[in-house]
């Protein structure tokens, strides 16, 4: 089986825990009052990838990492050999539109990534009203897959999406072993 190590990134209070854990199906008591993530939280859980070569079951290694930049010092261990990054953020907090492009460049760019093990999540919390657009976003970012997350109104949605884009990451990951391995025959 397949192993694929995704990191959840974004701003504090952007809902980073809380699609870990749906997406997981993992349970947490917490009580909906916030708690914030301390450095990183691993994830383990099995999923089925949506269009991959090989439509099997993979397994997920979901690294939920704290928005707090005094774990930035952390950020490089955590990135060493992750398959995917997700950019998790709030669209109603005006600053969390701002830092998208911080968090770009220090998980995405500096690991040479490509677009598909790439996605962008704007997260809606409970009670928030859904636009309908999408977020205005830099033209470097509006190449990345995007999706809206409203965990009340669409849950089943955004697990698919998500599948979608697991699935996207195992093709990369193929094409990238299958282009290792021509580069030692040839």
């Amino acid at each position: 089986m397949i192993k694929v190590k995704i990191l959840f990134v974004g701003p504090s209070e952007s809902g980073k825990t809380v699609l870990a854990n749906f997406l997981s199906d993992t349970t947490e008591n917490v009580g909906g009052e916030y708690r914030p993530t301390r450095g990183v939280r691993i994830l383990e859980f099995e999923s089925q990838p949506v269009g991959s070569g090989d439509n099997k079951a993979c397994e997920v290694d979901l690294w939920d990492c704290s928005g707090d930049f005094k774990f930035e010092s952390c950020w490089p261990a955590l990135m060493k050999d992750s398959n995917g990054v997700v950019i998790i953020f709030n669209p109603d907090v005006p600053s969390h539109l701002k830092e998208i492009e911080t968090w770009h460049s220090m998980f995405i760019s500096s690991q040479g990534l490509v677009d598909n093990q790439c996605l962008l999540i704007s997260h809606y919390k409970p009670g928030s009203k859904v636009e309908d657009e999408r977020v205005p976003l830099a033209s470097h970012l509006s190449r990345i897959p995007f999706i809206q997350s409203n965990l009340e109104e669409e849950p089943e949605d955004v697990r698919q999406s998500f599948c979608r884009y697991l699935g996207n990451v195992v093709n990369a990951m193929s094409e990238s072993r299958e282009r290792e391995e021509m580069s030692i025959i040839t």
